[in-house]
This record gives C-alpha cells, structure tokens and sequence, in this order.
C-alpha cells in the first residue's frame, strides 16, 4: 500500500491508503521524490472535474526508478528521472510527424491516469528522461512547465534587440521571464499584480523599470511611456482571459506577433475594436500547447535540461512553498482561495513551509 491524494469527484479528494501500483509492460514505477501542483490541477479538483474517478492529480514530477516492467530495461533501476507526462498513442498523424504533444488520442498523468500526488507512480518508459548528477531532483520537477515556457519562447523567432512583452507572471510567465533573459533578450517587459512577481523578475536579472503592476498603473498607457510610444514585436498572454487577450492586441506593434499560451478561464471571445486591430496592424496571432519531447535533444525537454545541467537557470527561484506529501492540501487550498502570495507550490521530500 502506499499514500496518495485521491479526487472521487468534483471538490472531493482525500488521502488516503491505496494500493501501490505494479508497473506493466513498457512500464516503470517509480518513487515520487518531488512534485509541483500546477494552476490547472485547482480547477480540475475543485470546479470543472476529471476524466475520470477515482484519480490520483499531478503531473510535474521527478522521482528515482524503482523497478522496471517487463519489456524494459533495468539499467533504469535506481536512477534519477523527470517525467513527460503526455503519454502519446504513437499511431496517429500527429505523432507519425513526432508531433507527439498534438497527439490525437492522448493519455495524460494526473488528468486521464493516475498521476504524481502519490508516493509511487506507474509511467511508460519511453516518457523519462534521465537527469544529469547536477540537476537537482526537485528542479527536475519543473521541467514540465518550463519546457511549456520554453515551447512558447521557440513558436516565434524574434531578434535579440526587439521589444518582448510577457503578460502574466504566474509560473509559466515567470519562466518565460527566465528564458528570454538567459537567452539575452535585453527588452523583456512584464506584467504583473504580485510583489512577490516583481520580486522574483528581479533574480532573473530583470531590471525594476520593465516590470509593470498591473494593479497600479495602466497597462498601454505604462507600455507606450516606458518605450517611447512603440509597441512590443512580440506579446505572450499567459493568463487566458479576455482582457489580457485584448492588451495583448492593444500593446503589439505593427507586424507584431501575439503568442497566446494561458489556459482559457472561460469562453473568450474578440471585441470588434481588438479584431480591427488585429487587421490594422497587421498582426500575427499564434497558439502555443503544450511542449515537444522527441527524445533526440532538440526538444524543448532537452533544451530545458541543458540550461538546467549548466547551471545557466534556476527554478528553484520561483519555489514559494515546499510541503510534505500529507501537507499538499494545505497548498490546493492556498492556490484556490489565495489566501497568500505564491508563485510555485511544490511537495519534496526534504521540505519546509516558506
């Protein structure tokens, strides 16, 4: 047996005794050393539901490999993993082009199966990825959202010295903020409604004066003085709501491109004014999903991994809360009623409430 956080239904989870699982074929389990509770963990337990019940959340893990199914190697035994968790059907069009993230019959950790809020999980082989000595097990717990961060970052290609502009300073905004920095864009504007945000831009290296709180200022009014009147060549949305998608529109240059990355918080839909300027301008509008893992290095996993390997990020920065496993209730509730400032809640084995 082991103990695992279970979702029966909608705002409906408990923790409790279940059985450990048994990997199967193609499978290994492995013991969960880390794992991060993402945004959209909080709506799938407490408003919109699951795929299916019971279900155990989580799908940004790293953990240890404790033994391996049948058809696997067990060379695996003992190391130290991240974990895709998309688990592609390797059959249709999309991933006949390796395209696994648009897969069309897609199972997935944490929504679809049974995820990471456990002591063990049971996940395909073919979905680790091995960690390097210096990458630290709860970093590598990151890796999912970074490499979504990533994945955004890679949709457009953009010279070093345009103006960038990140709406949403959420995890995935923030890591954004992280990777253009190390990659040397010097424009990167952020928007945020946090001090905690502002903060944490700052450690990036983000100077004072390209962080915008939302909150106190206007954002196009704010954007036009700090560049002079000029719009952003690029603009990432990464909250999902219609107003921000709006700004986003708002704040774009001409033949500026506005990359759409949040999850939509309800219906969305285009003011007349916002679709005019979408023509006007000339503007290009790009949806972002997800992130590529192809295992051949040039994904954006393996992207992530290298910056991660040479020390050139650093995650941990955005980490807010660290719980223990019977404590990750404590850091739902925080997320859902936002009773605190945070930026990244994560359960390690080693942890201590910040």
């Amino acid at each position: 047996m082991m103990k695992a956080w279970v979702l029966h239904g909608v705002n409906d989870i408990k923790y409790e005794n279940v059985e450990k699982p048994v990997p199967g074929k193609g499978e290994v389990l492995i013991k969960v050393s880390a794992v991060g509770i993402c945004g959209s963990d909080i709506p799938r337990i407490y408003r919109d539901g699951a795929h299916k019940y019971p279900l155990i959340p989580g799908h940004e893990l790293s953990g240890v490999v404790e033994c391996a199914g049948k058809e696997v190697n067990n060379t695996w035994v003992g190391k130290r993993v991240g974990v895709f968790p998309l688990i592609p059907c390797h059959r249709c069009a999309m991933c006949q082009q390796r395209y696994y993230e648009l897969c069309e019959n897609y199972n997935y950790l944490g929504s679809r199966c049974n995820g990471g809020f456990a002591e063990y999980v049971s996940v395909p082989e073919w979905n680790l990825i091995e960690l390097p000595e210096s990458v630290e097990i709860t970093a590598a717990a990151m890796l999912e959202p970074m490499a979504v961060a990533v994945h955004a970052m890679r949709r457009v290609e953009v010279e070093k010295d345009k103006k960038i502009a990140v709406i949403g300073m959420g995890t995935i905004g923030m890591f954004l903020v992280m990777f253009l920095k190390e990659a040397g864009f010097e424009n990167v504007y952020a928007f945020g409604n946090k001090e905690l945000q502002r903060e944490i831009a700052m450690r990036f290296g983000m100077q004072n004066k390209y962080y915008c709180d939302i909150c106190e200022n206007d954002v196009l009014a704010w954007f036009l003085e700090h560049t002079d009147g000029s719009g952003a060549d690029v603009i990432f949305e990464c909250v999902g709501r219609n107003e921000t998608c709006v700004q986003a529109i708002s704040l774009a240059t001409a033949f500026g491109k506005v990359v759409l990355v949040g999850n939509p918080a309800s219906n969305m839909a285009f003011t007349k004014e916002a679709y005019w300027k979408i023509l006007r301008k000339n503007l290009s509008i790009y949806g972002t999903w997800n992130s590529s893992f192809t295992k051949d290095g040039t994904d954006d996993w393996h992207y992530v991994l290298e910056k991660l390997s040479k020390g050139l990020v650093h995650p941990e920065m955005v980490i807010s809360h660290r719980l223990s496993l019977d404590e990750l209730e404590m850091g739902m509730h925080l997320m859902r009623d936002k009773t605190k400032d945070y930026i990244k809640v994560i359960k390690e084995e080693n942890n201590e409430i910040l």
